[in-house]
């Protein structure tokens, strides 16, 4: 095995053991067995195209072009030309593909099920790791610098596990490296001889003396991993270096207190919203008798920087044993109930906060959680997550009357002025139009309760999750003037206009209430997940109320119960409508208000509608696709159609002069040469055509008639390189085809083949190539001024 092959192999395995730590990410783990099989392609032709020997920009090129082609085949063969050539569609699909990996990445616990996405995402960030490995390592045989491409591919793979062996990838990674380096190590050492020995075994030729350096190599890098591993564990004050998994919670220190960091748990709602299969997330089992209820919080948002609500950066401190504190703002007066809910979560749902009713009177749990006092919520620290939890949550269910928020005193300062703050950069719509929505309102009770209106019944707001108008200042004011958006936008928007109004204002994340199944537990699916505003009123707390439409319920404190209010509840029929079908269809049947307002519902006989001279592709692309597609495809074989195109010119006919009779004895000569560098009898420019010949002829292994034949052509070569009047040689053409034949007949199936697809004597259009640029470079450089050129060197100056 050459030298650049053993470098080859080592690349190979060392990109596949740095991607066995992406193992644990995701379940099942069969994906490792088909990158490596691409992987091995993909070095392979790497290896085919440095044995041409292609140029190193070319053979990056056909690497490549074959990881590609390889990509199409496993993951978009329906949408490739002929099933193997990638297009338009193909890319798209890709492009698709990648997008659902993304999103199923923020929206899955390790380990995630191996979706198409993910499974592109990993097999095709191996192949490009492994592509940087082989061309660093291999092609411009530099193995050291390959590290960085193997560590970022380690690095991904731990900065996302949750701890476990961490150390074991560790070591796989390492050993792939130092396999790399010692593989180069030993093939330029191959290439210097025996560089170090000592008298007894270099000077005397004793075998083993050469091995030195490699034993030395081997030994230097088990010291360096030894020490990567083993030291840490004496430097307490590294948080114990790099492979301990502890390293990721959020707790600090061992008193159980801390801080718990401003991490944005909006990233994959309305993944969540959009899912295609609403899989089941948590099993609840309620002591209420009315579960509509029941939502499960999971934290609050409290900070609003302009950009996006988040959490603040709070103390955490040890889960309180027995009761919880108080509610902040609850009094005595509000009529409230103690119940008990059981909450079981899905194995493959994993996430750091604890979701429970609000507000927490006591929870019953097992690991490592701590408890955030100010937004009474829970926290796993040192990777606790509540994948696969099963635990117990007394909780409040407060009951306050309209009658005792609307005479809720002022909130304390300090609190007004940390909830009541909004960033310089909101538009002025936001405010003016709170202030619009709540004229004539009495109390800030009433103000909330028309703008929880102004959401669901009067402004005249659509839910749509396929929305995107962003979360920042500028994309609540492009909601406000759209009237379209989810459950982000509206409780965004309630919470700002809240601030704008001097009303403390914070957004919760979590689940709205679920679907009630048939053994009296509440089934609770990624599409419940759900965001919502929460408005401080002293004496009551932190008040939920529900401004997305036809989400979760309504609270019956902002519902107003005099009868003379002609306000329907959202939550409940109109007592007003008939039972009966109208017999005018709906004007929303089929049509949305958007589409009303563009002008885009359906005519009633859309079938009818003639079609649009648009329709269809161009006259031009067709043939301009077909056209490309022949070129991709043209590609792989380029060498070889450019190799039959030589030989058809050299063994033509070149005129029956004799200046003809001389190109085309030379021409024979250099197809004769070329075929015989085809399969592997490289030329030799030192020699007579009657040496190059014989070498040919024993290295060829040539039968005496095509032996004869090659001796003919060389002598027609001397005839004219050496003689005064060289005799016209007759029959040439044949003579070549005959050591053609002789040569193939003595070459392997591997050999021939290659000689057909990939003949050596194709790199020959390479260096023309290069010497048509040197030479156009240099005609260019004498076109230069003669100013510019170095006689000219200015005024002289006199020495005095």
């Amino acid at each position: 095995m050459s030298g650049r092959l053993r470098l080859a192999v080592a690349s190979w395995a060392a990109t596949l053991l740095a991607a066995c730590a992406l193992l644990p990410l995701v379940e099942p783990p069969s994906w490792i067995v088909q990158a490596a099989f691409l992987l091995a392609v993909q070095s392979g032709a790497g290896a085919l195209a440095r044995r041409a020997p292609l140029a190193r920009p070319l053979t990056v090129a056909v690497q490549v072009l074959v990881a590609l082609v390889l990509l199409t085949v496993v993951f978009a063969r329906e949408h490739a030309f002929g099933g193997l050539l990638p297009g338009p569609d193909a890319f798209r699909f890709f492009a698709a593909l990648l997008e659902q990996g993304g999103t199923d990445v923020g929206r899955y616990a390790i380990p995630a099920p191996l979706s198409e996405g993910i499974r592109l995402m990993l097999i095709g960030g191996v192949l490009v790791i492994g592509l940087l490995v082989d061309v660093l390592a291999v092609t411009f045989r530099s193995a050291a610098p390959a590290g960085l491409p193997l560590l970022a591919l380690y690095s991904v793979a731990a900065g996302l596990s949750d701890g476990g062996a961490d150390w074991l990838w560790f070591l796989l990674a390492a050993a792939g490296y130092l396999m790399l380096l010692l593989v180069e190590g030993r093939d330029r050492l191959s290439q210097w001889g025996r560089v170090f020995g000592g008298a007894s075994s270099g000077s005397s030729g004793e075998p083993g003396g050469g091995r030195a350096p490699v034993r030395t190599g081997r030994r230097i890098g088990v010291l360096a991993v030894g020490v990567a591993l083993v030291a840490p564990l004496g430097l307490p004050a590294l948080d114990g270096g790099l492979l301990d998994p502890a390293g990721s919670g959020v707790g600090r220190g061992s008193g159980g207190g801390g801080t718990i960091s401003a991490v944005n748990p909006l990233v994959s709602l309305r993944d969540s919203l959009n899912v295609d299969e609403d899989r089941q997330v948590l099993s609840v089992r309620s002591e209420a008798e009315d579960v509509s209820d029941l939502y499960l919080r999971i934290v609050s948002l409290d900070d609003f920087d302009g950009t996006t609500w988040k959490p603040s950066k709070r103390s955490i401190t040890t889960v309180p044993d027995g009761a919880f504190p108080t509610p902040a703002g609850l009094g005595t007066d509000v009529e409230r109930e103690e119940i008990g809910t059981r909450i079981s979560t899905a194995d493959w749902y994993g996430q750091d906060w604890l979701p429970m009713p609000y507000p927490p009177s006591g929870v019953d749990i097992r690991g490592n959680w701590r408890y955030e006092p100010v937004g009474m919520t829970l926290v796993g620290d040192h990777g606790q997550n509540t994948r696969g939890l099963s635990y117990q949550v007394r909780s409040l269910d407060v009951r306050p009357t309209a009658e005792q928020l609307a005479k809720a005193p002022a909130p304390p300062a300090a609190l007004e002025r940390d909830y009541t703050e909004l960033p310089d950069s909101l538009p002025a719509m936001v405010s003016r139009t709170a202030r619009e929505v709540t004229e004539g309102a009495a109390n800030a009770y009433d103000r909330a309760v028309m703008l929880q209106e102004y959401f669901t019944l009067r402004g005249g707001f659509e839910y749509d999750t396929e929305v995107d108008v962003g979360s920042g200042s500028e994309g609540i004011a492009r909601f406000l003037r759209d009237k379209e958006g989810f459950c982000v936008h509206f409780s965004f928007a309630m919470a700002s206009m809240a601030r704008s109004l001097d009303i403390p204002a914070r957004v919760a994340v979590g689940f709205a209430p679920g679907t009630p199944q048939a053994d009296s537990t509440v089934a609770v699916g990624l599409r419940d997940a759900h965001a919502w505003p929460e408005l401080y009123f002293e004496g009551v707390g932190w008040t939920r109320f529900e401004p997305t439409p036809t989400r979760g319920s309504t609270p019956e404190y902002t519902v107003p119960d005099t009868p003379e209010s002609t306000l329907p509840d959202p939550a409940r029929p109109s007592e007003a409508e008939s039972s009966e079908p109208s017999a005018a269809p709906s004007e929303s049947d089929g049509c949305s208000m958007r589409q009303q307002r563009l002008d885009g519902c359906p005519s009633e006989a859309p079938l009818a509608t003639p079609p649009t001279d648009g329709d269809g592709p161009a006259w031009y692309a067709v043939p301009a696709w077909v056209l490309g597609g022949l070129a991709v495809l043209a590609l792989p074989l380029a060498p070889m159609l450019w190799r039959l195109r030589v030989r058809s010119v050299r063994l033509g006919a070149h005129g029956r002069s004799e200046a003809g009779s001389a190109a085309h004895a030379l021409a024979v000569w250099d197809e004769v040469t070329d075929t015989a560098w085809d399969v592997g009898v490289s030329p030799d420019d030192s020699l007579t055509p009657r040496g190059a010949a014989a070498r040919l002829v024993r290295l060829g292994r040539l039968g005496p008639e095509a032996a004869a034949s090659a001796h003919r052509v060389a002598d027609a070569v001397e005839q004219v390189l050496y003689a005064p009047r060289p005799r016209p040689a007759a029959g040439l053409t044949d003579d070549a085809h005959r050591v053609a034949a002789g040569l193939r007949a003595g070459a392997g199936r591997g050999v021939r083949l290659r000689a057909l697809f990939l003949p050596r004597s194709a790199v020959r259009v390479v260096w023309a190539v290069s010497a048509r640029w040197a030479a156009v470079r240099g005609r260019v450089l004498a076109l230069r001024p003669a100013w510019r050129g170095p006689s000219w060197r200015g005024p002289s100056r006199q020495r005095g």
